[in-house]
């Protein structure tokens, strides 16, 4: 499954790694949008797969951020 940015940001920090396992709603990544700190909650249980960006990337809607393998 791959997790998208839902709006343009900032990636502040990144809280796991490739080969972490993950469950529903644990934070995975923060994003800073609007001045905000944006929690991405992880969607389902599973393994991260892989980590598409790096802390101070700038993303964009629809940007693949993560890919968790369920």
């Amino acid at each position: 499954m791959e997790i998208k940015a839902k709006m343009p940001g900032k990636v502040l920090s990144i809280k796991v790694n490739a080969g972490d396992a993950v469950t529903k709603g644990q934070r995975i990544i923060i994003l800073e949008a609007m001045k905000m700190e944006t929690p991405i909650p992880c969607p389902c249980d599973g393994t991260v797969g892989e980590v598409k960006v790096s802390v101070g990337n700038k993303v964009s809607p629809g940007q693949v951020l993560m890919v968790i393998e369920e």
